[in-house]
């Protein structure tokens, strides 16, 4: 078994989900939203740096993934995009794991179905995967997404093995 961290970067909220995967089973184990606190970029930058340390010190995964930012038409909004993804991806390599990433486009194909999903249709569908589950927001949802499809595409070396081997 191994357990994946899915993270879904935000400057506001940053959201994070945790499963694990043994074979081609994967079972929640939790999610929710890092809110970032302060008044200057700096110390929003530091508080989201200390909620996802407590995160992955709680639920020391295995495995890690984030999505990848996309550029808009709002350039300094794509860099402060693109700090907090240095956040998400600097607290998981702190904890000694390689960082997967993945498109919007390849997590919502993986997860729905189809790349131009909405996150309500991305929700749903990680919720018919892992029946039951309380999801904390729109964030966590779609950070749930990220690590089913690191589980899907290597980050959970059995499961992607068995799809490689269904696929040939």
């Amino acid at each position: 078994m191994i357990r994946v961290i899915g993270i879904d970067p935000g400057l506001r909220n940053l959201g994070w989900g945790v499963i694990d995967v043994s074979g081609s089973r994967i079972a929640h184990v939790a999610n929710g939203i890092c809110h970032s606190e302060g008044d200057d970029l700096a110390a929003r930058l530091l508080s989201l740096h200390g909620q996802l340390t407590r995160v992955l010190a709680t639920y020391r995964p295995g495995a890690a993934a984030v999505e990848q930012t996309f550029v808009n038409k709002d350039g300094a909004g794509t860099l402060k995009l693109g700090q907090a993804r240095g956040i998400a991806m600097l607290v998981p390599a702190q904890f000694g794991l390689a960082v997967g990433e993945y498109a919007p486009n390849k997590v919502k194909k993986t997860v729905v179905g189809v790349g131009h999903a909405d996150k309500g249709q991305v929700a749903h569908m990680v919720r018919m995967q892992m029946p039951g589950i309380e999801i904390a927001g729109p964030d966590a949802a779609d950070a749930l997404a990220i690590a089913i499809c690191h589980a899907h595409h290597g980050g959970a070396s059995t499961l992607a093995q068995a799809v490689a081997r269904a696929q040939a």
